[in-house]
């Protein structure tokens, strides 16, 4: 069982999207494409990649979570060099980017080209720490 209040060198990262495709080909794309390439990397350091839709399917976000600044750094480099980079910008336009956690500076410099919202972790617990 974790304590409360001890630090966590994890990270999350929030992106929030509206969708400019046709919501069905947006949902088999992240299906059958993106999820599953990421899924394949088999990065040991990513916790987890999830999407989560309106009911209309025009909204969409993507929840990543990393084990720490140097994981996320990872994943972003990874993303970058992929094909799937080019191809969500298809589907979507980035409405805002979050992350939660204690970013090192060259994560906070990647978060910076995205305009992202940084929020530090402060307090609370985990109980799969």
């Amino acid at each position: 069982m974790s304590e409360l209040n001890i630090g966590s060198e994890q990270i999350i990262t929030v992106i929030q999207c509206n969708v400019k495709s046709d919501p069905e080909e947006f949902k088999k794309w992240i299906k059958d494409r993106a999820s599953k390439y990421v899924f394949e990397l088999k990065e040991e350091n990513t916790i987890s990649y999830e999407w989560f839709l309106s009911d209309n399917g025009k909204k969409a976000t993507l929840v990543e979570r990393y084990t720490n600044s140097d994981a996320t750094v990872q994943r972003f480099k990874n993303h970058g060099a992929s094909p799937i980079a080019n191809e969500v910008m298809e589907f979507v336009d980035f409405e805002a980017v979050y992350c939660f956690g204690n970013p090192k500076e060259d994560l906070r410099e990647m978060l910076g080209a995205w305009g992202a919202i940084i929020q530090n972790h402060f307090c609370g617990f985990n109980h799969s720490l």
